[in-house]
């Protein structure tokens, strides 16, 4: 595989990213009710914090060095990421 055809791959990946975490936040939701997409955003952006969280814990299993720090910050980002989500709905 070429260097572009592997860029080309990337980009579409991350987009694929951003589309789903964008339909999953509710993006239909502002269309339908004629009201702005803020909450859209934000819920795209605490989605990806929780993605982030995630990704560290992954790399926490799968590497020897440094495993300590991934193991915290993904349980840090993925904990943020509740609290977000929790003070979003109003529970807070």
């Amino acid at each position: 595989m070429n260097k572009t055809s592997s860029k080309i791959l990337v980009g579409f990946k991350y987009i694929y990213l951003v589309s789903f975490f964008a339909l999953l936040a509710g993006f239909f939701h502002p269309l339908i009710t004629n009201t702005s997409f803020d909450s859209v955003v934000i819920g795209v952006l605490i989605l990806f914090v929780g993605l982030t969280g995630g990704v560290l814990l992954y790399k926490s299993a799968t590497s020897e060095k440094k495993q300590e720090i991934f193991l915290g910050g993904g349980f840090i980002l993925m904990a943020i990421s509740l609290y977000y989500i929790i003070a979003l709905t109003g529970r807070i």
